[in-house]
């Protein structure tokens, strides 16, 4: 059986380089396809024959001056099936109804054939009902009441504070329920070619989709299904009844307390709103530093920001259990090799997501999980049942909602058209909305070392972005890394005000590569927080401290 390599390549800086690329490639004993998408993203993919080896590969590229590495094994390519229409009740049963099962219905429909999409409780998933949306409003009314002069520390109750949760969170529900009916049921309605189904979904031993008792077959599926937040098995845990992403926002009345055991996305942007809506927060994170998968200058920065508000962050924490003492969770750790005991009213529990695939019968479609239950898709997004392919949070890919959107319209029309295309997350965002916000794009500097890149860098204090001073909020630091040789940008990472505003710009220099002398050639309009990207650029070889306003 043939299989699929993927391979990062350095040093192509031109079309004439992909070419060179390509023939090398294609000469190697054992290759049956070679496709270089594009020079600026530095990758090839390669169909090896049976039993090929793949070291002729590397020495390949090493001999004609492009050393790689191989990045991921994926499945082999599948022959695209035929689809009869008459074979099936559906050319295509998507399965859940959020953001990702919406993407890949509509895809499916534009294709032209018969769609039909499961959902199984509140239309649109995650995201709109319980995730992005309902946060993120909750987010800005914090960071308002913030901005006008409540600054609660430890010792003041959310009462004494004089917050109106309430009406915090019915302006939530409000919003959420909006949403909901516009982006989702309002969309499902001007679709009318897409078959709405309602209930749990289970595949039976025969391969058809049993959904609420009724049973449907089509000639392929796409999983969408989402994930729930995690819950480790701490003993006492359990019995605490602590709280998650979703039931901390449906609360009726804050706590005075709250320990966060987590400390990524989740943990910091909670915490913080919580922090100041008045309630006396607590971060318990076990790694060295909070969002330690980001460079850890940014750990470090973020960490100090939350304390002068008047978190409390410990990190290196070891949780061995938990309990209930007069009303109170009390949380038992180890902490520097000593025991120590953190307490507060609530507990929010931030260890991520779980994938929803215990209830969907996949052993009986030949649709193999990872440990943590998520599907094992390919580049493709194709499980390990051919006719069957999954994306977005049930899957290992990263937890955002345009990658979910983007995973599952892809997956339709490789399912569909029988394409090849793979998912290229080489250029992808990621935004953590604490204040100031947190927004990366490519490899951090230890990521680009492993790798093979010799890299440099620059970070750039934000007391020199002009916007930033003339707002009074220098806090922060724009990181910028780059390839040695290239002078291509590999990566950046943004702790700002709005750096989720200021990423995309780096998103697109990294997609298309763009040199630094080519970023630091462009106009960027002045007075704006993205100018810092250009400024960043030109500190590898400038003290910007010496330039004049807009200076080249």
């Amino acid at each position: 059986m043939s299989e699929i390599i993927e391979l990062n390549i350095q040093g192509m800086h031109c079309a004439n380089c992909e070419t060179t690329v390509q023939r090398a490639l294609a000469t190697v004993p054992g290759v049956e396809q070679v496709e270089v998408p594009d020079w600026r993203q530095g990758k090839a993919t390669v169909q090896l024959g049976e039993g090929a080896d793949t070291a002729p590969i590397l020495s390949a590229l090493k001999q004609v001056g492009y050393p790689g590495a191989i990045n991921s094994t994926a499945a082999p390519l599948i022959n695209p099936a035929t689809i009869s229409s008459g074979d099936h009740d559906f050319d295509l049963l998507v399965i859940g109804a959020g953001s990702a099962g919406f993407a890949a219905a509509i895809k499916g429909v534009d294709l032209g054939f018969r769609v039909g999409l499961v959902g199984y409780g509140a239309l649109g998933g995650t995201c709109v009902n319980i995730g992005c949306v309902p946060s993120k409003t909750l987010i800005r009314a914090a960071e308002a009441w913030h901005s006008v002069g409540h600054h609660p520390f430890n010792g003041i109750t959310t009462q004494q504070v004089g917050i109106d949760w309430p009406a915090v969170k019915a302006q939530k529900d409000s919003l959420v329920a909006t949403m909901r009916q516009t982006k989702y049921a309002d969309v499902l309605a001007a679709y009318p070619a897409i078959t709405y189904l309602e209930g749990q979904a289970a595949f039976q031993p025969d391969g058809a989709l049993n959904v609420g008792g009724q049973t449907y077959s089509a000639a392929k599926y796409v999983i969408a299904t989402g994930a729930r937040p995690f819950m480790a098995a701490i003993p006492g845990l359990e019995q605490a009844a602590p709280l998650n992403s979703t039931t901390l926002m449906e609360l009726d009345e804050l706590p005075e307390s709250l320990i966060i055991l987590g400390g990524r996305a989740i943990a910091l942007e909670l915490g913080q709103t919580m922090a100041r809506l008045g309630v006396r927060v607590s971060i318990l994170q076990r790694s060295a530093s909070l969002v330690p998968d980001h460079e850890p200058e940014i750990g470090k920065a973020i960490q100090a920001f939350l304390e002068q508000e008047g978190l409390s962050v410990i990190t290196g924490v070891d949780i061995s259990r938990v309990e209930i003492r007069d009303d109170q969770r009390v949380v038992h750790t180890t902490l520097n090799e000593e025991e120590k005991e953190f307490v507060a009213d609530q507990i929010l529990v931030a260890w991520g997501r779980q994938p929803n695939t215990e209830a969907l019968g996949l052993e009986n479609v030949g649709v193999e999980t990872t440990g943590a239950g998520a599907i094992t898709v390919n580049e493709f997004m194709q499980s390990t049942n051919p006719s069957i392919f999954a994306a977005g949070d049930v899957t290992p890919l990263p937890e955002y909602v345009y990658v979910a959107a983007s995973s599952a319209a892809l997956a339709a029309q490789n399912a569909l058209s029988g394409d090849a295309t793979a998912l290229d997350l080489t250029a992808m965002p990621g935004v953590i909305f604490s204040d100031p916000q947190i927004a990366t794009v490519g490899l951090t500097e230890a990521q680009s070392r492993a790798q093979g890149y010799a890299v440099k860098t620059s970070l750039l204090d934000l007391e020199h972005v002009a916007r930033a001073r003339a707002a009074h909020d220098t806090r922060g630091f724009i990181k910028l890394v780059a390839d040695e040789s290239s002078d291509r940008l590999l990566g950046a990472h943004i702790l700002a005000a709005e750096a989720g505003e200021v990423i995309q710009s780096a998103v697109l220099a990294i997609k298309f590569g763009i040199t630094l002398r080519e970023l630091t050639g462009t106009l960027f309009p002045y007075l704006t927080q993205v100018e810092g990207l250009k400024l960043a650029a030109q500190a590898f070889d400038k003290d910007v401290a010496l330039l004049s306003c807009c200076a080249g």
